[in-house]
């Protein structure tokens, strides 16, 4: 076992709280990072020739209505929003909230993971997981799409970490993406010839096609179940809010059903 791993199990075994406080920091972190990709990543891909360069990196964090580039101390994450009062320090317009709920989110997330689930390895993979699955979430929501950029890195992470000390054999993951994005792909053609209609996009067969590299086919079944569950709850409470159908995104309803199943996986309930 190496000196990582002793740690790891010796702050999760005897200082549980303090491995807690740890994780929910590093996801506060993480979340500060994933708003930014939230923001900015919809913006690049639609960037029109003569507008100005923007990246992930530059130009640095700055407030939206003056271009006051935040100090260090402002871009602390959810420390600095509390201490400015979801305020710019110099035109004192509001800050959003989303990303303040971001960054609290993650935290929240990344410390329920840390207690349930006891492998070192498993828990980076969750940290990774849901790190992505956040983002895609909250840009398919917002712009109602799932970028390569994302789902592309996703896949073949999933099937790299199944590679290696995955819980999921190599040959179940490769299945699993295939399957998954050519259910989606037969139920988007078998949908569009009944009705005339698009029912999904070819970002949420990407995505299924990556949640299958990280869970073998054979949650697949479950994934959907729990999917079209959850599909089924916003479309009706859209509903319920509007008075009338209306589109909705499958990528957040794919994304928590992933995120639930890989979790509960890997936590110390299954194994």
């Amino acid at each position: 076992m190496s000196s990582a791993e002793q740690l790891f199990f010796l702050l999760r075994g005897e200082y549980l709280w303090l491995f807690c406080l740890l994780s929910a920091v590093l996801g506060a972190v993480v979340g500060s990072f994933l708003g930014v990709v939230i923001e900015r990543l919809p913006l690049m891909l639609n960037h029109q020739p003569g507008e100005p360069e923007l990246s992930l990196a530059l130009p640095r964090s700055h407030c939206s209505q003056c271009l006051h580039p935040l100090y260090w101390w402002e871009n602390i994450p959810i420390a600095s929003w509390l201490a400015l009062r979801g305020r710019c320090s110099q035109c004192h317009s509001a800050i959003p909230a989303r990303l303040l709920w971001i960054e609290v989110t993650t935290a929240l997330l990344f410390c329920l993971m840390a207690i349930l689930i006891p492998s070192p390895e498993r828990l980076l993979a969750a940290w990774i997981l849901v790190g992505f699955l956040l983002a895609l979430s909250l840009i398919d929501w917002w712009h109602m799409l799932l970028p390569d950029a994302l789902t592309q890195p996703l896949l073949w992470l999933g099937l790299l970490i199944n590679a290696g000390s995955g819980a999921v054999k190599l040959s179940d993951a490769v299945y699993g993406a295939v399957a998954g994005y050519l259910c989606l792909w037969l139920l988007y053609w078998l949908f569009r010839g009944l009705t005339g209609k698009e029912g999904l996009g070819y970002g949420d067969f990407k995505l299924l096609a990556a949640l299958g590299a990280w869970l073998g086919w054979q949650a697949l079944p479950f994934l959907c179940l729990i999917a079209g569950l959850s599909g089924m709850f916003i479309g009706v409470w859209k509903i319920w809010r509007s008075g009338k159908q209306m589109p909705f995104p499958f990528g957040p309803c794919l994304s928590i059903s992933g995120a639930i199943l890989f979790i509960f996986y890997n936590s110390h309930i299954y194994l």
